[in-house]
This record gives C-alpha cells, sequence and structure tokens, in this order.
C-alpha cells in the first residue's frame, strides 16, 4: 500500500515537473502567436498614447473616403469598403507584428476583388422588365447581394491561404518576388484601376468584359460610349479631380508646419454631398449617386462553399500580392525604427484578418503606403493608432453613414485616380531598373495590362523562374586579368588594360554552378584553357622565330598553367558538382 502511495506521488511530482517545464514553452509560443499579448501590458501611456491618438484619428479620416472608393473597385456597395476598413483593422491589431503599417483597402487588392465579383455577377445576369419604361433593367440589389456573397467567398478563402502558408513557415516566398517584379506588377494593376473607372467618370455603362485582352475591350467599348457621356458626371469628375490635386500638392507645401495632414479627401466628400443634395445632382442632372448606406454592422454569415471551385485561384493570387505589399512595407518601417517584423506571424495575422473579415461580409484587405505614412508621421508609435481609426470608422458606419447617401460615385472615382500618383510615380524609375533588370519589370508590366491582375501575376511569376533558369544556363564566362598597380580583376576580352597572373588563369562564371550546369561549365573551362594556351604557344613560336634562325616551335619557356583560381563568389554549396567539375577539367 505504501509503494502504491509512493508511486502516485512519483507520478503526480513528474506531472508536475512537466507542466512546470512546458509552462515557459506554452507562454512563448502564445506570445509570438498572439503579440498583443506580449506589447500591450508594457504599453507606455505617457510617450505613446497622445501620437496614436492623433494618428489614429487622422488614418480613421483618410479611410471613410478610401473604403468607401476602393469598394467601388471592388464592385460591391459602398458600405462594405467601411466594414473592410474595420473588422481586419482590428484583427491585425491582436495578431500582427508591425507597429506602422495601415491595414484595409488598397486599390490592387479591390480591382482583383472586382474582377472576381463581375465575373461571376456579371449585369446580364440581372436584368429584369421595366413595365414603367417597357425597357430592361438591371436587378442593382440582387446583383450587388451575389457581388457580396463572391466578395466574401475569395477574400476568405485568401485568409486560409495565408494562414496555411504561414503555418508551414512560408513567409520566406516573398523573397522570390523582385524589386522589378513588384513595381511591374503594381504599376500595370494601376492601369487597371484607371479604366475600371472611367465608367464612373464619363457617366456610362460599357458592357464587362473578362479573360486576356479584356483591358483593351474595354478602353475601346469605354471610347466608343464616350459621345453618351453625362455632362454632369464629367463637371463633377474634373472639379473633383482639379481640386483634389491642387489640395494634395497645398499639403505636401505645407507638410512641414503641420502636425498632421489636412484631410483633402474628408473635405472632398463633404462639399460634394452637401452640393449634391442641395442641387440634387441625381434627380436634376442624372449623376450617379452612391444610394442606400444601411447603417450598423452586418451579422456573420457562412461564406458561400459553392463558389470555392470558381475563385480559387484568385484567392492564391489575392494571398501572395496582399502579403507581399504588406510585408514589404512592414520591413521598410522595421528597419527605420529598429524592431523586427515577423514574416510568417504576418501571414497568419493577414490571413486571419481576411479569414474573418470574409465572414462578416468584407473584402480582401493589404495595407496601404499613402496611409502607413500618415499613420507614421503623425506621431503613431504601435498599433493601437489602427485600432483607434477602427473606432473611427465604427462610429462613422453606426451614426454618420447615411449623411453620404448623395455623394456622387464620380468624386469617389476621383479620389481613387488621384491617389494613384504614388504608383503612377514607378515610371519614373523605368531607367534605373531598365538598366538594372529590365526584362523581369516590362514583361511583368505588359503581362498584367494584357491579362487580368490575378492571370497577370501568375504569367510573371512563371516568366520571373524561367529567366533564372535561363541565367543559370546561359552565363558569360570570361578569363580575368589584373589591372595594373591595383588589385581589380577584369575580363581581358574587355579590357586592353589588363595583365594575366604568369601561370594562373582566373575564370570567372557569371552564374551559380549547380548540377544542371556543370557540364556546361566544365566545357567553358576547357574551351578557355585551351584557347589561353594556343595563344601564349602562338605569340611565343612567333617571337622566336623572329628572333632566331630556326622557326621550329618552342613551348618550353612557356609560362606553365600551374593553378586554376575560381571565383568563389559565384557558387552554391554544391560542393559535389563543384569537385566533380573540376577534377574532370583538370
Amino acid at each position: 500500500m505504501w509503494i502504491k502511495q509512493e508511486k502516485v506521488r512519483v507520478k503526480s511530482s513528474n506531472r508536475k515537473e512537466k507542466y512546470v517545464k512546458s509552462g515557459p514553452k506554452a507562454k512563448s509560443c502564445l506570445l509570438r502567436t498572439v503579440p498583443v499579448a506580449s506589447w500591450l501590458p508594457r504599453y507606455s501611456f505617457k510617450q505613446d498614447a497622445l501620437g496614436d491618438l492623433i494618428s489614429g484619428i487622422s488614418v480613421g479620416i483618410m479611410q471613410l473616403p478610401q473604403g468607401m472608393a476602393y469598394a467601388l473597385l471592388a464592385s460591391v456597395p459602398p458600405v462594405f469598403g467601411l466594414y473592410s476598413s474595420f473588422y481586419p483593422v482590428l484583427i491585425y491589431f491582436i495578431f500582427g507584428t508591425s507597429k506602422h503599417i495601415s491595414i484595409g483597402t488598397y486599390a490592387v487588392m479591390s480591382v482583383m476583388i472586382g474582377g472576381v465579383t463581375e465575373r461571376i455577377a456579371p449585369d446580364s445576369n440581372f436584368m429584369i422588365w421595366d413595365n414603367v419604361t417597357n425597357s430592361s433593367i438591371i436587378d442593382t440589389v440582387a446583383r450587388d447581394a451575389e457581388r457580396v456573397r463572391a466578395a466574401a467567398a475569395v477574400t476568405f478563402m485568401s485568409g486560409l491561404f495565408q494562414i496555411l502558408l504561414g503555418v508551414v513557415q512560408f513567409g520566406f516566398v516573398v523573397t522570390y518576388l523582385s524589386e522589378p517584379l513588384v513595381r511591374g506588377y503594381t504599376t500595370g494593376a494601376a492601369i487597371h484601376v484607371i479604366v475600371s473607372q472611367l465608367k464612373y467618370t464619363f457617366g456610362i455603362s460599357p458592357l464587362r468584359y473578362s479573360g486576356p485582352l479584356s483591358l483593351i475591350y474595354t478602353v475601346l467599348e469605354v471610347c466608343h460610349l464616350l459621345p453618351k457621356t453625362n455632362i454632369g458626371t464629367l463637371v463633377v469628375s474634373i472639379v473633383s479631380i482639379v481640386g483634389l490635386i491642387l489640395a494634395k500638392e497645398l499639403n505636401t507645401y505645407l507638410s512641414k508646419k503641420l502636425p498632421v495632414p489636412i484631410p483633402v479627401e474628408l473635405i472632398a466628400i463633404i462639399i460634394a454631398t452637401v452640393i449634391s443634395w442641395q442641387v440634387n445632382l441625381e434627380m436634376k442632372y442624372g449623376v450617379d449617386v452612391v444610394g442606400e448606406i444601411p447603417s450598423g454592422l452586418q451579422p456573420p454569415v457562412v461564406p458561400a462553399v459553392s463558389l470555392f471551385s470558381q475563385v480559387i485561384g484568385d484567392a492564391f493570387a489575392l494571398s501572395v500580392v496582399g502579403y507581399g505589399i504588406a510585408i514589404s512595407l512592414g520591413r521598410i518601417f522595421a528597419l527605420k525604427y529598429g524592431y523586427k517584423v515577423d514574416s510568417n506571424q504576418e501571414l497568419i495575422a493577414l490571413g486571419l484578418s481576411n479569414s474573418i473579415g470574409g465572414i462578416f461580409q468584407c473584402f480582401a484587405i493589404s495595407c496601404s503606403m499613402s496611409r502607413s505614412l500618415v499613420q507614421e508621421s503623425s506621431g503613431g508609435k504601435t498599433q493601437v493608432a489602427g485600432a483607434l481609426s477602427a473606432v473611427v470608422i465604427l462610429f462613422i458606419t453606426l451614426w454618420i453613414g447615411r449623411l453620404f447617401e448623395e455623394l456622387p460615385k464620380a468624386v469617389l472615382a476621383a479620389i481613387i485616380l488621384v491617389n494613384l500618383h504614388g504608383m503612377m510615380k514607378q515610371f519614373l524609375d523605368i531607367p534605373a531598373l531598365w538598366r538594372s533588370n529590365k526584362i523581369d519589370m516590362v514583361t511583368t508590366f505588359l503581362l498584367t495590362v494584357v491579362l487580368n491582375p490575378d492571370l497577370g501575376l501568375a504569367a510573371s511569376i512563371a516568366f520571373s523562374m524561367l529567366t533564372v533558369i535561363f541565367r543559370t544556363q546561359l552565363p558569360k564566362y570570361s578569363l580575368l586579368g589584373q589591372v595594373e598597380d591595383t588589385d581589380i580583376y577584369k575580363p581581358v576580352e574587355e579590357y586592353d588594360q589588363v595583365r594575366q597572373v604568369p601561370g594562373i588563369l582566373i575564370f570567372r562564371s557569371s552564374a551559380t554552378l549547380y548540377f544542371a550546369n556543370a557540364e556546361m561549365y566544365q566545357e567553358a573551362l576547357g574551351a578557355k584553357v585551351r584557347t589561353h594556351t594556343h595563344t601564349h604557344t602562338h605569340t611565343h613560336t612567333h617571337t622566336h622565330t623572329h628572333t632566331h634562325t630556326h622557326t621550329h616551335t618552342h613551348t618550353d619557356n612557356i609560362p606553365r598553367l600551374t593553378a586554376d583560381t575560381i571565383h568563389l563568389a559565384t557558387f552554391s554549396l554544391q560542393l559535389t558538382s563543384l569537385l566533380q567539375t573540376l577534377f574532370l577539367t583538370l
């Protein structure tokens, strides 16, 4: 009996030891998975609260017009842009690791969502007969409901992809998205954004095209419909665009004198709404307005599983693009302020933001550079600023959202077009990128413009991988010589003022040596050695002939090749291929 009690005590003590040992591990795992639990208890109200408060209000004010505007890109009612600026922001506040990026709606993501919603729920599927006008009209209520279902489904699925990639530690994948590829893709996507807003700018209703060359067909359709332009809408668009550009230039000029930027977009939608309500732009001039904005939040809805098979490719593209943009911007701020952004945790945070957001009928989000810069420059120190911006959106959605029902959609389109100036400035980087990696950027840009953004991304990544393969299969081989009186070595075929070290052949390959190109490397090295030996033999024989009476060749005095010095910086760690190649060559 006593022995049994002792055994029970031993087992009990062992369990306690296991719990004690596993406790710190569980806590560490919890803090990694839920980062807010590690930094929020140490939050300094004295140092950070005021800056986060000002920053949160400023970003929240920006989220209002941008959320409504980018909802137009996603082809869903504007109020769903407000939902997408609320739920995902709160989720990222809990799970994100970047202190400065502003999560919410983003132009490229929105236009990709718009391609999905308009493909699944085109206008032609919702035509009904109107007995009053004796003509066919679009049942916008049913169409918008189906488009919201499609947007929520693809958003939910993209979130699942991001969570899965984060769990399997796949955050490194973004390193394979080169800067020229990202710039070419975002610039090409910006062209799609511009074309998608032309219908709101001119007040026309072009047909919806999908698939490759859809952008070209849309531009041709818009040109065909230009004679039917709504003059009232065009005037509103021009005035809004000019006013926003001038106001943003004034903002830039006064940026050093003002603590926070002037909320020009908020001022624009307030003025436009008041004028539209006073003049009755919709009834008198046929200007399309936002329409009904329901107050309150949407209840959670199970995503449409039946649509998953139709949007799986789009969902994966959204997950990659959204993560690539967020982690790139997050690393910039992390480097500037000296903290670390966990790439895998960012995948999980964005995935939870999108998947939970999809349940609440949001569309896919990422981070916006303009909002992130405002969040940083206005004093934001932590993601408390992001949470406060979500509170601002919640207040607007619950109590004052309905005041913007008379807002012309042309004003929202103007906000989108003016906000694209950052992406359009990337055209100025073409000369620099052209010198370093022109093929990737130009090809990615053209593929994105000619194809849809989702197909363009897939084709661009495939092309980028092919170029890597071709570069390893078609490298440049050269013999190096020393520039006189320096430690610099240059190719002897390209520079006359270099000399080869006697008895040593320095051979360089522009590509990494691995099993796939080892044989070509061997052949190239052998060819260079033979050419080098033949050249020196010929030179020595020619000199000897003119110096002596006999003409037979002497090679005994030729500098003998005693070593191969290889530029190891171009090699990978595949030493087997390296050693085998050198053995066969030498």
